[in-house]
């Protein structure tokens, strides 16, 4: 059998295992393994399993992706999060619909603070979703907000899924961070925009805020129990595009910030710092063995020659880099359907990236996308992870078909965003290049 037919072989294999719910890092490794002894021998193999797993993650720049789950995870667990809700809810009261405009906001807050989809839905979950329900909102309405918007921590920096990606492709993380900085505030302000068109032509959806006036204070009280949002922006972001850490170092910073900042407060008791580090270790145990399994199988299919033979058919139809951006979102949006999105990147990477590279397709632009894309698997079934945490954080007191039939609305509004991004890459690379300039 040549290379090539045991690379297609194996891909079918893939998906096979995939099929009947083999863990996607233990399918992409035990396919590499034989795929690789059937190509040249069970000495390379053995020879790829003991050396590459060990190359890969003594990479320094995977570090950043233990420092930014656990700058998340504390914020989370000590309380840092539910400030950004309040001072949205009473800078929006008099917004149609102010209360689930609000959660989106703060949903891009702590998306900033945090790097995590699935961690800001969680947080969210409990904080914004009672008050709408409360409020007399409709459940779909206030379930759907909270399990779309937080996708957004995919891609407001910074990312997890963007630290991956910059190390697969070998671009800069921080080019990725600072280009998903337009893409991410517009996907929050269509959602808004939608929201407020929403509330305005059935009132009964999201009945108005009564309350009209704000006790003396209010304002300054909840601008002072925010502020350690903007600090960790500021302290993350703001060190990497002016240059005084890398994206790698900011993650240390983003967590000794978060840490300090919730010690300062009061909030960082023994049980919530214990349940910050558990929650850190096992995320990154699972997004290594994922990347471990990711990498074998990038080098299985580079001696296949698959992703050579799919580069000529896909360039064959169309070289346009449009049209080849087109039909990997169609590639996407279907298999994002039935893979988590971590497994679906770091799966498709390895036999896209020759066809991007042929057709010129710019790797930061394409990172945005790609992690757009991401998105909206987050919130399609059968598999749309952020529909699960939203299910069981409300301990199912919502229907899983409501938070469903309410993040529809924003599933729409996401594919307007991205169809934005592919047609206007200038939304994606013009902070970019101003900080290359």
């Amino acid at each position: 059998m040549s290379a090539l037919a045991v690379g297609w072989v194996g891909i079918a294999a893939l998906f096979a295992l995939l099929a009947i719910r083999v863990p996607i890092g233990a399918a992409l490794a035990l396919v590499s393994i034989v795929g690789i002894t059937v190509m040249t021998n069970h000495v390379a193999a053995l020879g790829i399993v003991s050396a590459l797993p060990f190359t890969f993650i003594g990479d320094w720049s995977l570090t950043a992706i233990p420092m930014f789950l656990l700058m998340g995870f504390v914020a989370a667990n000590t309380g840092l999060t539910a400030g950004a809700f309040d001072l949205m809810r009473l800078l929006l009261r008099r917004v149609p619909g102010g209360l689930a405009s609000a959660s989106v906001a703060a949903c891009g807050l702590f998306a900033a603070a945090s790097g995590s989809s699935i961690a800001t839905t969680a947080a969210m979950s409990r904080i914004a979703v009672p008050e709408m329900l409360r409020a007399g909102y409709r459940p779909s309405l206030a379930t759907g907000v909270v399990t779309a918007s937080g996708t957004l921590g995919s891609l407001i920096p910074p990312s997890i899924l963007m630290v991956l990606y910059g190390i697969f492709t070998e671009q800069s993380i921080g080019q990725l961070f600072i280009a998903g900085i337009v893409p991410g505030i517009l996907s929050a302000l269509i959602y808004i925009a939608m929201i407020t068109v929403r509330a305005v032509l059935d009132p009964s959806l999201a009945p108005a805020d009564r309350a009209d006036r704000v006790a003396p204070g209010e304002l300054g009280r909840l601008i002072l129990a925010v502020w350690p949002f903007p600090l960790l922006i500021v302290g993350v972001l703001g060190g990497i595009f002016g240059g005084y850490f890398t994206p790698t170092e900011a993650g240390a910073v983003g967590a000794f910030l978060a840490c300090t900042i919730a010690a300062l407060r009061g909030q960082l008791t023994r049980a919530a710092l214990s349940a910050a580090v558990r929650q850190t270790v096992v995320a990154t145990a699972s997004i290594f063995f994922l990347s471990i399994g990711a990498i074998m199988f990038t080098r299985f299919m580079g001696l296949s020659g698959v992703p050579d033979q799919l580069a000529d058919a896909m360039l064959s139809i169309s070289t346009e880099p449009l049209v080849v951006i087109a039909m990997i979102a169609v590639l996407f949006i279907v298999l994002g359907m039935v893979i988590d999105s971590i497994g679906l990147m770091l799966l498709t990477l390895p036999v896209l990236l020759p066809v991007l590279e042929a057709a010129n397709v710019d790797l930061i632009w394409f990172g945005i996308i790609v992690i757009k894309l991401l998105e909206i698997g987050l919130v399609t079934p059968p598999v749309g992870l952020n529909l699960y945490v939203m299910h069981s954080a409300l301990s199912g007191k919502v229907r899983l078909g409501e938070i469903l039939r309410g993040t529809t609305w924003f599933l729409a509004m996401d594919l307007v965003t991205l169809v934005l991004l592919i047609l206007v890459p200038g939304l994606t690379l013009a902070l970019p290049a101003l900080m290359r300039g």
